[in-house]
């Protein structure tokens, strides 16, 4: 893998790891038309897909940088050092707890199904452009039906149950995780920026683990010994991951997501008609 393969990737896995697009349709696609995915060790481009969300994990800790310190803060002295009960537990806690609770079912079915997840048929072209479709109709309902009530302040149990199940769904290529928690969040009633900024600070603990999990098995597939490769996509992925969650929340203020789901379908079909073709003509 070159330096410039290495920057591009970081570029396409920042400008689609927060859109409702996805990050794994759009990156195993880039490293297949640049031929970087070996067929007979998937687990390699799944562990370097796992390091690369780092940076734009990098681009969440930033933007949320002040939030997230206060629900740490918060929650290690209340929870912590004065013990106190979720009810008397100030807003910062309360949510600090959502999102540990959120985070539950996809480390679960992660760890479950990690040989599942690293393996080729997570990479295969034909079911990501099914779930590009799919989860796209998807979103589409949410969007269709959500009363769109609540704040971000107003976070309930059942958007945390909600949106921590939808993002087990991150786990098929294609579904984006951005928009599976997004649409979890729509019809639970949140408003769309709400839930795009629960989906975001619901992704810290997930991202984290994988990454850190497969960094080490991901320095083992670069051919040199400080990875300099995966830092440069890394900072590349953090640098546009951010400008993509300022453009999101924005945009999503005063728009729906119609966008990006015209998008998902476009592509999934269009990816669809190409495979269908080459296997004809194979």
């Amino acid at each position: 893998m070159s330096f410039f393969d290495a920057i591009l990737l970081g570029i396409v896995q920042g400008l689609t790891e927060f859109l409702p697009i996805s990050s794994t349709a759009h990156l195993t696609l880039t490293g297949k038309l640049l031929g970087l995915v070996d067929e007979h060790h998937p687990e390699q481009w799944t562990a370097f897909i796992a390091v690369l969300q780092l940076g734009t994990l990098l681009a969440v800790l930033a933007y949320f940088g002040n939030e997230i310190l206060s629900i740490i803060r918060s929650s290690f002295r209340e929870i912590i050092l004065e013990r106190k009960s979720f009810a008397a537990s100030s807003s910062d806690t309360q949510k600090g707890i959502h999102i540990v609770v959120g985070t539950i079912p996809i480390v679960v079915v992660g760890l479950l199904f990690k040989k599942i997840i690293e393996g080729a048929l997570t990479k295969n072209l034909w079911l990501i452009a099914a779930n590009l479709i799919f989860f796209a109709l998807v979103l589409f309902f949410a969007e269709k039906i959500s009363k769109r009530e609540r704040t971000a302040q107003h976070i309930l149990w059942r958007d945390t149950l909600a949106i921590g199940c939808a993002q087990v769904f991150a786990l098929f290529p294609g579904a984006s995780r951005s928009g599976v928690t997004i649409a979890g969040g729509l019809f639970s009633g949140l408003t769309r920026e709400a839930a795009a900024e629960y989906s975001f600070l619901l992704s810290v603990p997930a991202v984290c683990a994988s990454g850190l999990l497969e960094l080490q098995q991901s320095f083992l597939y670069t051919h040199s010994l400080l990875g300099a490769e995966l830092f440069v996509g890394t900072v590349a992925s953090a640098v546009v991951g951010y400008a993509s969650i300022k453009f999101l929340l924005k945009f999503l203020k005063t728009h729906s997501n119609n966008i990006f789901i015209f998008y998902r379908i476009a592509v999934g079909m269009i990816l669809l008609a190409l495979l269908y073709y080459s296997f004809i003509h194979a």
